[in-house]
């Protein structure tokens, strides 16, 4: 068991660690380890802030054109709201669908100015147009939604091989160093390894943050997929019961 003086020592040892000696402390490979690292961490804080505010905006605009969508009768009405709405994916769904159901309407009103009528085949293949028009906007939305969430797995599943990987190229340097001058005691040791250790702690904090964003994004952006599959059906089902 530890003596008590060590235990009481140890917090004043912690004390007189020179962290910022131990990050740019090293040098070579090491170093260049350590700054890669930084860049992790710094990039996986911005991702992390700039997701969080985007897909907050997203199902929050999200929710006041759905309110906006189901309270209104006249679809003109509700292409105005979604025009101001730009971060909700969707209401660039039914902008997308309305801009196709307008095509498709004019088309038939042209055809039935010159003197003839859609049969059901066409009129089935117009409403399949719209579909289509839906399926491609969710797809678009789907890919900016997912946007720099690839770099929050990469970091979480790269960061720790890099810092491992500084931190045996920085230990293989200090037992060589030792080797070299022929010293081994307790004091020619620690310092160097230290040094080494940090791109360790340094992978950690990037990884770990990493890991926890990118499975919070994955759950919130699920749920706000399968909004916008529900409202695709919906809307979808809503153009084929009025105007087909």
């Amino acid at each position: 068991m530890p003596h008590p003086t060590t235990l009481l020592a140890f917090p004043a040892l912690l004390a007189e660690i020179d962290y910022v000696h131990l990050l740019f402390g090293a040098k070579g490979v090491v170093l260049a380890v350590v700054i890669i690292l930084f860049l992790f961490v710094a990039l996986t804080v911005f991702v992390a802030f700039y997701k969080l505010i985007h897909v907050s905006m997203a199902q929050a605009q999200s929710i006041t054109f759905l309110d906006k969508f189901w309270d209104s009768k006249r679809l003109d009405d509700i292409y105005r709201v979604a025009e101001q709405l730009k971060y909700s994916p969707i209401a660039a769904m039914f902008r997308a669908g309305y801009i196709e159901l307008s095509k498709v309407k004019k088309a038939a009103a042209a055809a039935q100015q010159m003197g003839g009528d859609q049969s059901m085949h066409e009129k089935m293949g117009d409403s399949d147009n719209v579909e289509r028009a839906l399926a491609r906007a969710r797809t678009s939305e789907q890919t900016k939604l997912e946007n720099l969430l690839p770099f929050l797995a990469t970091t979480g599943s790269a960061a720790p091989f890099v810092g491992l990987f500084g931190t045996v190229w920085g230990i293989m340097e200090a037992f060589g160093a030792i080797s070299a001058s022929g010293k081994a005691d307790l004091a020619s040791v620690a310092g160097p390894i230290s040094e080494a250790l940090i791109a360790t702690a340094l992978s950690l904090a990037s990884a770990v943050p990493a890991v926890i964003m990118y499975n919070y994004f994955q759950r919130r952006l699920k749920v706000l997929g399968a909004e916008m599959q529900n409202f695709g059906n919906d809307f979808t089902n809503i153009v084929k019961r009025h105007f087909f």
